[in-house]
């Protein structure tokens, strides 16, 4: 996100002065500035001029990954870890990574930082679920997210919709001086029309809200008359001394205005901000009780986190409260949303196990964990400042997935909260820590998610589509069952597991035969349940020797048939021994197409077909 500044805040970045030479230093004085625009230009002629070091490739790498340019970031990280760094630089080298869509080489950085800040909460996430990307990438969709006709070709984001004004900040006013981090001008406060047909029209800057610095984004009240909005440094004057010294002592600070005779107005500053850092990004709760913001203030668990203040009835505030660490993490928090229930909260993250960037989460205040809402509203790019007006069911965005920050507009899918409850289907107990999957139509599994203390297990599906719930327990045959279809808003199934009770003779385990689908040798889902009956017989009997025969039907040549069995029968005995099963105790033949259990020869039906390729079991010892 290219206006990051104004956005989230900045925190400063410790430098090597000791690496710092004369011909770094006029690009240090700019990068020192957030001038990252014209600093590149400067760490590039060191380049050309071949008086770069890995100081230099260091500055250039989080230049490019301050502008959010991932692939000139992926270059220039490339060559500066040539060398050691701090993990920091490694955690940012895998989020430019993964918004390259580089995810594998993104987790070998990510090893890299975990090893050096093996207690940093991202460092645990990672070790905890490191191939995370598939499970998201599953996800249900909750909402469309299409381009809306507001956007211009300069940097346009935080929309938020009150009546039918929307209010967004936005650099599109030619007319002002560029800033050097995104050499485009200054942020402005806008307003436009927001239409019953969902066009935005007359985008007007807010003239008596807007400075000479960056102004936005906004919150407003639920009576549209008070406004809390975001200006660095607003009417401050920089002293002579820190002109001199190249320094940027300027802040961002929360303002409040009132609106009289439709012109805003009484502007103040708020009792909480401070020179020494930055607070940024108001949200106000539909009561108009609290305000939720972020800053980089002391006690902040990253290097921007979102807070809140009590709004008292005579306009004063409390003492910010930080919202701990379900909400913020070593990373950047930042564009946080109370929605209109006042619990739900949404706002973007770069710490937290996304697709990378900035990504969207949500999470209720009262109980929840932080959940991220997954694609289409996050991408590999920068995700952030969601919003959703209630009352006309819409909602908007703001991402750089298409290379510039822009404004989107999202619509609710319909979809259904199912509560799925595991239980023993013989006795009716509740069954908990049961591995409850939830597949689509094509059975590819979604998501995976372990049972609770009630045996339940809830995902949000859409509306109208197809979806399974497959359920397993040790102990109990696993099974997969069919989700009824409803348009919500919640549903609840059962999933009823029948305890496993496997006949053993004194010479084979009977089991349903495990059987293949033509001209396969994997384990099909079907055959995984049965499987699993016959590891748990191996788990309660560890003196248990088994063999595993495999079969064909007699389509193909005799050779072909025994080598596609003995594939089978490997099949069999490795996803057996990936359950725990000591190798020693489970082995495989292929018997191609001679034992088969119906004798049909040149004359069989597909059912017979599929009977006779199958394994079974044999006990050895």
């Amino acid at each position: 996100m290219k206006n990051l500044y104004i956005a989230i805040t900045f925190v400063a970045i410790s430098f090597n002065v000791s690496a710092q030479n004369a011909a770094t230093k006029a690009a240090d004085k700019l990068f020192n500035r957030f001038e990252y625009f014209d600093a590149a230009k400067e760490y590039l002629k060191l380049v050309d001029n071949g008086k770069a070091d890995v100081y230099v490739y260091k500055q250039l790498a989080d230049t490019y990954y301050n502008m959010f340019n991932s692939t000139e970031a992926v270059k220039w990280y490339a060559k500066a870890i040539e060398t050691n760094q701090d993990a920091e630089t490694y955690f940012r080298y895998a989020q430019m990574l993964k918004a390259s869509n580089k995810y594998e080489e993104a987790n070998k950085q990510m090893q890299k930082f975990a090893s050096l800040s093996p207690n940093d909460n991202r460092a645990k996430a990672f070790k905890e679920n490191p191939n995370y990307i598939p499970r998201l990438l599953g996800k249900s969709k909750i909402y469309d997210v299409k381009s809306s006709d507001i956007s211009s070709d300069k940097s346009d984001f935080g929309a938020v919709l009150y009546d039918n004004i929307l209010y967004f900040a936005s650099a599109r006013n030619g007319a002002r001086k560029n800033y050097g981090w995104t050499d485009e001008p200054f942020l402005d406060i806008y307003k436009a029309d927001f239409n019953k047909d969902g066009t935005i029209i007359n985008p007007t800057a807010v003239s008596e809200l807007n400075s000479k610095w960056h102004d936005g984004p906004v919150t407003i009240s639920t009576d549209g008359n008070t406004m809390y909005f975001a200006s660095e440094s607003f009417k401050e004057k920089i002293s002579e001394k820190d002109k001199k010294a190249n320094t940027k002592l300027s802040q961002i600070y929360l303002f409040k205005a009132v609106k009289n005779a439709g012109v805003w107005g009484e502007i103040t500053p708020l009792s909480f901000n401070d020179k020494t850092y930055s607070t940024s990004n108001p949200s106000l709760s539909r009561d108009g009780k609290t305000l939720y913001f972020s800053s980089n203030r002391p006690g902040s668990i990253g290097g921007v986190d979102i807070w809140k203040a009590v709004v008292n009835a005579d306009g004063s505030f409390g003492e910010p409260q930080n919202l701990g660490n379900k909400v913020n993490t070593e990373g950047n928090e930042s564009f946080s949303f109370i929605a209109d229930d006042n619990k739900t909260l949404f706002f973007a993250s770069s710490g937290r196990q996304g697709l990378g960037g900035l990504d969207v989460y949500q999470i209720d205040l009262t109980n929840g964990e932080a959940t991220n809402l997954g694609k289409p509203i996050n991408t590999e790019k920068d995700d952030f400042a969601f919003t959703f007006n209630e009352s006309k069911k819409v909602g908007f965005l703001s991402s750089n997935r298409n290379g510039n920050d822009d404004i989107y507009i999202v619509n609710q899918i319909c979809s259904v909260d199912i509560n799925i409850v595991v239980t023993n289907a013989k006795t009716s107990e509740i069954l908990t820590n049961a591995s409850v999957s939830i597949l689509d139509e094509k059975k590819n599994v979604i998501a995976t998610e372990v049972s609770n203390a009630k045996g339940e297990v809830n995902y949000k599906v859409e509306c109208d589509k197809v979806y399974l719930i497959q359920a397993s327990k040790d102990g109990f045959e696993g099974n997969i069952f069919t989700v009824t279809k409803s348009k919500g808003p919640t549903s609840k199934m059962d999933a009823p597991l029948q305890p496993i009770d496997v006949i053993v003779t004194e010479t084979e385990i009977i089991l349903k035969p495990i059987y293949f689908e033509f001209d396969k040798s994997n384990i099909t889902q079907e055959g995984a349940f049965e499987l699993d009956k016959l590891i748990q017989v191996m788990k309660n009997n560890d003196k248990m020797v088994i063999m595993a025969k495999s079969h064909t039907d007699n389509r193909g040549s005799n050779e072909y048939n025994l080598s596609l069995s003995d594939r089978r029968a490997k099949s069999t005995v490795q996803y057996i021994i990936s359950k725990g099963i000591d190798a020693s105790r489970i082995s495989g033949k292929g018997m191609g197409e001679l034992e088969p259990i119906v004798n049909c020869g040149n004359l069989c039906t597909e059912e017979q077909n599929i009977l006779n390729r199958r394994s079974e079991f044999l006990i050895v010892k």
